[in-house]
């Protein structure tokens, strides 16, 4: 019995942060009123606030579990992946992280108690993302003339770049291949010396689309 207690809990924890997600995407923080969130979730305030404080907690798990979601993507595939995520769900259906996304970056401008907040949940995508440059640049597929620190930043920093690109609605459909130039500009490039052989140069020309596995660089 305290089995089946503890997932229904993780489920109706799960039920309404799914709904709190939709909520706050198509409203905003401000405009996520408890009413609406009860309709989003299909479920009363009493049960919404019986498993979150209040609706800044509700948004701060929500951020959290996103983030921590990204952060699984980094890992297996990089911070270019996320990005490319959000871009090519940007026209029709967003990622679903991308409300949550967008709102967290207003809230950090506007809100010093939310900054505060949120700097004690912030760190999963930047230690995920430093963690696989390191991977990276173990296995020699990362340039080393440059720190870690400093190509997490510049990461991220696109990252938010894109994300403000798309909070403004402006158009995504030519950044394909600026997230193609982001992610060559932290490759290990091989075989552009004079004394390259025929075979470094062809490892280098193989698309990343291609049959040959090349491991992932961001």
């Amino acid at each position: 019995m305290p089995r089946v207690s503890q997932d229904h809990l993780a489920a109706r924890r799960r039920q309404i942060l799914d709904g709190a997600r939709v909520c706050f995407t198509r409203y905003g923080y401000e405009g996520a009123t408890v009413r609406r969130l009860e309709e989003e979730t299909g479920l009363s305030r009493g049960a919404i606030f019986h498993h979150f404080r209040d609706k800044d907690s509700l948004f701060l798990a929500l951020a959290e579990d996103d983030a921590r979601r990204m952060a699984d993507v980094v890992a297996e595939q990089g911070l270019v992946q996320v990005m490319r995520d959000l871009l090519s769900n940007s026209r029709e259906h967003p990622a679903d992280w991308l409300g949550t996304r967008l709102e967290v970056s207003r809230r950090l401008r506007t809100d010093p108690e939310f900054r505060a907040r949120w700097a004690e949940r912030s760190e999963q995508l930047t230690t995920a993302t430093r963690r696989r440059l390191l991977w990276q640049r173990d296995a020699g597929n990362l340039r080393d003339d440059v720190s870690i620190d400093v190509l997490t930043s510049y990461l991220e920093l696109v990252l938010e770049g894109l994300v403000s690109h798309l909070a403004m609605g402006l158009p995504a459909d030519d950044l394909e291949p600026v997230l193609d130039v982001v992610e060559e500009s932290v490759r290990r490039h091989r075989g552009r010396s004079t004394g390259s052989t025929a075979g470094d140069a062809e490892d280098h020309n193989v698309d990343r689309y291609g049959e040959q596995d090349i491991p992932d660089t961001r």
